[in-house]
């Protein structure tokens, strides 16, 4: 005869395995959904960044990265390409700055072949909320002030925060945040300038078509 805490432990074990299927089938409904939640969210960022550009257009003009010293992550990132009269006038690149204050930021940045960044948004993040939060749009016009910055020799020292001695202002209470972010946007500035050849590179984000 099975002694009574063998039976709570097989119902208990049970009651386990039920959850974990449910939860596997619950995932399994939902990922879809949310996977395309995230993609259109993406793509209206993608047109926020980047208005005069054609969103199909950019999906079929995209190329996909490795380059984690310059775009913070270790695994592929996508850019999409912009092109005027068939020369490539403007890439929206995802980059991530890893050294966020609760964890990755990640970013998309339209910037020019010479380095200039047009404009930068925030795609995803856990920064505290009202402090680090202010790098989301609707929180903060702060993330502005990064359009039309040119990211050339001259100005490097001038990408950072005030109390580092740059032209951004860091938010009160929270620095880490925002000095992330200003250096993932400079990194992902000098790699498309140093990076010619992104221009005549193959498309091969099929993932997002």
């Amino acid at each position: 005869m099975i002694r009574p805490i063998s039976k709570n432990a097989l119902l208990l074990a049970l009651v386990a395995m039920i959850c974990v299927g449910l939860l596997s089938v619950l995932q399994q409904l939902t990922a879809p959904r949310i996977a395309e939640q995230r993609l259109a969210s993406k793509m209206a960022i993608l047109q926020d960044v980047l208005p005069a550009a054609a969103e199909q257009q950019l999906l079929d003009d995209c190329i996909a990265v490795i380059a984690p010293e310059w775009l913070g992550r270790a695994s592929t990132q996508s850019i999409f390409r912009w092109r005027e009269q068939g020369e490539v006038a403007a890439y929206v690149v995802e980059t991530t700055a890893p050294d966020g204050y609760s964890g990755a930021i990640e970013l998309m940045v339209a910037i020019a072949p010479d380095g200039t960044v047009l404009a930068a948004r925030t795609l995803q993040h856990q920064e505290t909320p009202g402090l680090g939060d202010k790098i989301e749009l609707r929180k903060s016009d702060w993330m502005l002030s990064f359009n039309d910055q040119p990211v050339i020799e001259s100005t490097l020292s001038r990408w950072a925060v005030r109390k580092d001695g740059g032209q951004f202002d860091q938010f009160t209470g929270a620095t880490i945040t925002p000095r992330a972010v200003v250096q993932a946007i400079k990194k992902a500035a000098l790699y498309i300038q140093q990076h010619p050849e992104l221009a005549t590179q193959p498309t091969n984000c099929e993932a997002m078509q």
